[in-house]
């Protein structure tokens, strides 16, 4: 059968770098760290006492005050970028057929901190009050319930779920949305990510695992990636979401389109619970899956968003990949990693550096890898691939990849590329 194109018509962000889309990415093409102490609890006898929460957050600005307080942070973020992207792509809900409209979306751990606020006051009050739960601890903490309220709040009957591969659980959701548009079971879909797990258990668990950054002298410095200096990630919450639409529908309305989706690739490592393999195999793997998907030669990339986490192993083995399916183009390349000023959002950064990746076609601006400074060069890294260090690049960006790989060996990866009849 011949597969359907699929085009984005809509985008939206709750990030902590901004609450729009537009906020979002002039301070990423700025440069600007979203990393500030911890402001969600008392961390201050934590290892790492920083993060990148979002800021000036109204939920009700987008949710009723008595049904927001039904939502963990995550679902409020959630239904607030699904707003923004449904708005955006200006679609006229009174004349399409909702049966054929779809949320899916990727969530790593969904409603930690109700999680945690629930278990701690049973411990601390269960002994002598009883087993006193809120009636909607259940129905805020679970990871699906961001989809559901998007869809009760717009009547949305098609495919409705989530994903979860830990950090590339809104890559695979994009694949996922992206495969049922094409394959004609559904006409469009609300997809994208979104995490709030900057929470006391959330960073003590992190922390135990040495997988974060301590440097909590400069937070904003923290995230390096490809920097020698680097020490773990950045923790980081939010939302993204994107409209991906089948072009024929988008067409018949007279949509605005920002990019065309051709491409999905999907891996494992096979290798190790949280760590990547040490040679990227399969990092290699799920970008070769994504060209070959996309009927795409390596030459036709020019920028990649990396998953560049600013981990000791992680970032080598990623560049190690992008070399061996590049090969000569990867000198080629723009690379940049926006987590370096957004953080990892965990299971919506995926999504997030798809938003930044179809930004970056649409405008011609790759965004850069702020944090690396004179000498603090890391030996095992090649400094003759284009990294964007420390500032925004303009170029034309026909077409750009975004990587995204996460904790049990999942990796998943995107191509967007510019829209052409």
């Amino acid at each position: 059968m011949e597969l359907k194109r699929v085009v984005v018509t809509g985008l939206g962000a709750i990030t902590p770098v901004g609450n729009t889309v537009e906020e979002t990415w002039n301070n990423i093409i700025a440069g600007k760290s979203g990393a500030a102490p911890i402001t969600r609890f008392d961390a201050s006898a934590f290892k790492t006492q920083f993060a990148c929460e979002v800021k000036n957050f109204n939920a009700n600005d987008y949710i009723d005050r008595k049904e927001a307080r039904k939502m963990d942070p995550y679902c409020q973020y959630s239904v607030a970028a699904a707003t923004q992207a449904v708005e955006d792509c200006g679609m006229d809900l009174e004349a399409v057929d909702k049966n054929r409209i779809g949320v899916v979306m990727g969530v790593g751990i969904g409603g930690m901190r109700t999680f945690e606020d629930e278990v701690s006051n049973w411990a601390v009050n269960g002994p002598t009050m009883g087993p006193k739960f809120n009636p909607f601890f259940i129905p805020k903490m679970i990871a699906d319930i961001a989809c559901g309220h998007i869809s009760i709040k717009y009547g949305f009957r098609g495919p409705n779920y989530i994903t979860a591969s830990a950090c590339a659980s809104s890559t695979n959701a994009l694949a996922d949305a992206f495969n049922l548009i094409r394959l004609g079971k559904a006409d469009a879909i609300v997809c994208g990510g979104a995490e709030a797990a900057i929470a006391a258990c959330g960073v003590g668990g992190f922390n135990a695992m040495h997988a974060l950054s301590t440097r909590n002298d400069e937070p904003e410095k923290a995230s390096r990636p490809f920097s020698a200096s680097r020490d773990g990630f950045v923790m980081a919450e939010g939302c993204s979401m994107l409209i991906l639409e089948e072009l024929e529908h988008a067409k018949a309305r007279g949509a605005k389109i920002y990019a065309e989706m051709v491409g999905a690739g999907m891996s494992a490592d096979a290798h190790h619970i949280t760590a990547s393999h040490p040679e990227g195999l399969g990092a290699k793997l799920v970008m070769q899956n994504a060209l070959e998907d996309a009927g795409m030669a390596p030459e036709d990339i020019d920028y990649i968003n990396v998953h560049g986490t600013s981990t000791p192993v992680g970032d080598i083995s990623e560049v190690k990949a992008i070399k061996d399916v590049f090969g000569e183009a990867a000198y080629k390349l723009n690379i940049s990693s926006t987590k370096s000023m957004t953080g990892h959002l965990l299971g919506a950064a995926g999504a997030t550096e798809a938003m930044l990746s179809v930004l970056a076609v649409k405008n011609d601006i790759v965004p850069p890898t702020i944090n690396h400074e004179e000498g603090d060069d890391d030996p095992e890294i090649d400094y003759n691939l284009n990294f964007t260090f420390n500032k925004a690049e303009k170029r034309e960006v026909r077409a750009a990849l975004s990587n995204t790989f996460g904790f049990g060996g999942h990796n998943a990866c995107v191509i967007f590329k510019k829209y052409t009849e």
